[in-house]
């Protein structure tokens, strides 16, 4: 049988999860969920995403599965650390997919002010990104109007970490809840981010808006 592009995906991830970028365990479920996210966004929004931010890659969820399915994207992997930002560099390569997938390594507080990312994406994804205030504040900077976040859901939960008065501050309407395989977030960017938002590194978990 032929091997499909989430076969070779699923080759990478296995090296992730290897070292420690990914928890134990078969990456085939990992892998599933991160494709609910595509499921959700086809069944959500009114046109494939243009301009994908995976905020948190990490060890390339759900990031590099999105790569695979929506190879017509172009798809920012963004990461904090370095260690990850290489692996990922790495598995970019190894999956042939540097003609639409890119990697920015830094905090996500200063990529969102960055004139390169600064409202240019029309989907954000998050699967593990941190709390619901401090992902807003820093989704809000990368979105263009009209875009959406779209965020991994725990199981069971209502949207109630997602209050409509603390994102309205950032420019985001009411959360809603999508469920296509898994449970997500989707919350529409509505008005443009104040340019105060998002603050400089480490003040929006410590002094979160909501």
């Amino acid at each position: 049988m032929a091997s499909t592009p989430l076969d070779d995906v699923e080759a990478v991830l296995v090296k992730s999860r290897d070292l420690g970028f990914l928890g134990p365990g078969d990456v085939g479920p990992q892998i599933t969920h991160a494709a609910a996210f595509a499921a959700a966004a086809e069944v959500s929004l009114p046109h494939p995403p243009q301009r994908v931010v995976d905020m948190g890659s990490g060890g390339g969820l759900p990031g590099l599965v999105l790569a695979a399915l929506w190879p017509e994207s172009a798809i920012v992997l963004l990461d904090g650390s370095t260690r990850r930002c290489e692996f990922l560099e790495m598995a970019v390569d190894e999956l042939n997919a540097a003609d639409h997938v890119t990697v920015r390594c830094g905090r996500a507080e200063d990529l969102a002010q960055d004139p390169s990312m600064r409202g240019t994406a029309d989907l954000v994804v998050a699967r593990s990104f941190g709390a619901p205030a401090v992902l807003a504040e820093c989704s809000a900077g990368i979105l263009e109007v009209g875009g959406h976040l779209l965020v991994s859901e725990p199981p069971d939960e209502d949207l109630g970490r997602w209050p409509s008065a603390g994102l309205a501050q950032l420019g985001f309407g009411p959360a809603q809840l999508v469920t296509a395989g898994a449970r997500f977030a989707l919350i529409p960017l509505n008005s443009a981010c104040p340019d105060r938002f998002p603050r400089r590194v480490g003040v929006p978990s410590k002094r979160p808006l909501f």
